[in-house]
């Protein structure tokens, strides 16, 4: 049996069956909605592979997962990071499509520059591919080495249909530095030029009255996103819900930018629910319907 498994997966690689690969996309084999999180595990819980789960069940969308590495993390920090083989990322995602089939789907911490290239070849016949280039923390310290980074920008943020970039990771891909609204506005214009479908510049890295102040740009709509700002320590994991509820809201049939509308409030709602757990920053509250207490 486990040689016939593999003879199959052996057999996606064949040219001439593209177009059933294909065909397992736009037609699932599922009663619901089905979303792809290609990213990392975090052993606390809170962002990762875990926070893209529970938000999509959130949204009533099935999740399916490639895990790209697995970290040793809680509410204090990250302690170690082991990177699966990048064959075993793209034997998942086909395992994935080839028999359930997606209709959107996210990355997050791809690692290195040879998962990032196997991804990309997967990606040129994914759905709705939502792009958390998870390259800089909101704090500004650099998460993958260079050639990481080069080749992320050069393959697969073209292959996207939006990328999510925090203000440090705008100032990469777009060369500029960022320190004011007309700042964000103008590196996102500058991101879609250099090649990207729609932009969503996140301002959770911003500081005043600009902390959560999104901008979305997509060649033709530049719009300032605001939401109310949520004063809490919690908010582990916000990149990779925002993301998450992107392509959760996507695989539901939402417009691009409605996705984006739409996941922004439940990041927000998430955030006033955010889990005082752990020694330090605890997560959002992705489920929190759950958490709150009826009156008697």
């Amino acid at each position: 049996m486990l040689y016939a498994q593999r003879d199959e997966l052996e057999k996606l690689s064949d040219p001439t069956l593209t177009h059933s690969f294909n065909s397992l996309i736009s037609a699932p084999n599922s009663p619901i909605p089905v979303a792809l999180t290609i990213a990392g595990s975090d052993s606390g819980g809170g962002a990762g592979i875990q926070a893209d789960l529970r938000t999509f069940a959130f949204h009533q969308v099935h999740g399916t997962s490639a895990l790209t590495c697995v970290t040793a993390q809680n509410t204090l920090g990250i302690t170690r990071v082991d990177p699966l083989p990048a064959a075993a990322v793209t034997a998942q995602i086909e395992a994935v499509v080839s028999d359930i089939g997606v209709q959107a789907v996210k990355t997050g911490m791809l690692l290195n520059a040879e998962i990032i290239a196997a991804v990309a070849e997967q990606a040129t016949r994914l759905p709705n591919l939502v792009v958390d280039p998870v390259m800089v923390s909101r704090t500004g310290a650099q998460l993958i080495d260079d050639a990481a980074i080069a080749s992320l920008r050069r393959q697969l943020l073209p292959l996207a249909a939006l990328i999510t970039p925090n203000r440090y990771e705008a100032q990469i891909l777009s060369g500029l530095e960022i320190f004011s609204l007309e700042d964000m506005q103008a590196a996102a214009r500058q991101i879609w030029t250099d090649g990207a479908n729609a932009v969503l510049v996140k301002g959770g890295g911003m500081t005043g009255e600009l902390r959560g102040v999104d901008v979305w740009f997509d060649g033709e709509r530049l719009e300032i996103l605001r939401t109310d700002c949520i004063q809490t320590q919690d908010t582990h994991g916000t990149g990779c819900t925002l993301s998450a509820a992107i392509a959760a809201n996507l695989a539901n049939g939402k417009p691009l930018f409605a996705a984006v509308t739409a996941a922004k409030r439940y990041v927000t709602q998430a955030l006033q629910h955010a889990l005082r757990i752990g020694q330090g920053q605890g997560p959002v509250g992705h489920f929190f319907p759950l958490l709150v207490q009826e009156k008697p």
